[in-house]
């Protein structure tokens, strides 16, 4: 058989289908069709008979390709990640550390509300808003490797600032995610994502006010 286990989901070959046929439908189209549904109704909010309906499949047909509603949701949460803007392109040569992180939150924010029907980060709302353990496994495991990235780029110039500045502003996403799924403007979102940037500014500017200590634990 043509699967394998992929963080606790069985994926199925993505160019055979079953008895090991070729398929008659596109997955990326698939998966983007999946996607559009998962980000405007959530992961509860989306049932299997939605789901083979809007591919036009049925259910044997649909699991001979993906496995589960969960593996397929977790292909669509990987789409999605891939698919974002990553740190990478705003903590660049010359660019002040302060001013890249404003650009970035300043970006999730346009992002995240510029969609009338694609409210928020489909990744962040898995993490709180999914039923399946191992769907919401895997959003948290996202979002936290999206972290540790940040993390890691900003040692690379200030390692003193490196995990409080990635534990705020990942707070921060999280927050600006769930204001736009409430249904908060671009322009409002962005304001808030200026004004939280300021405290990153601050931290860069006077260290010694960090409300953070080195290996502390809660």
């Amino acid at each position: 058989m043509n699967s394998k286990w992929c963080k606790g989901f069985l994926v199925r070959d993505k160019k055979l289908g079953r008895g090991g046929r070729p398929r008659s439908f596109d997955i990326d189209a698939a998966l983007g069709v999946g996607q559009q549904l998962f980000h405007e109704r959530g992961y509860d909010g989306v049932s299997l008979s939605d789901l083979t309906r809007a591919l036009g499949i049925a259910a044997p047909s649909f699991y001979a390709a993906f496995g589960s509603k969960a593996a397929f949701f977790q292909q669509i949460l990987n789409r999605h990640a891939n698919a974002a803007l990553p740190i990478d392109e705003f903590l660049v040569e010359g660019r002040p550390l302060a001013a890249a992180i404003e650009q970035f939150l300043v970006a999730r924010a346009v992002t995240y509300s510029e969609s009338a029907e694609a409210k928020g980060c489909l990744v962040l709302d898995a993490t709180r808003n999914c039923s399946d353990a191992c769907a919401s496994a895997a959003a948290e495991q996202i979002a936290e490797d999206g972290r540790l990235r940040m993390r890691e780029r900003i040692a690379e110039s200030r390692p003193d600032l490196a995990e409080p500045i990635s534990d705020l502003v990942a707070s921060i996403m999280h927050g600006l995610s769930a204001l736009a799924r409430q249904g908060w403007s671009t322009n409002r979102l962005v304001a808030a994502a200026r004004n939280a940037a300021l405290s990153v500014r601050s931290m860069v500017d006077d260290p010694k006010r960090l409300g953070w200590v080195a290996g502390a634990t809660i």
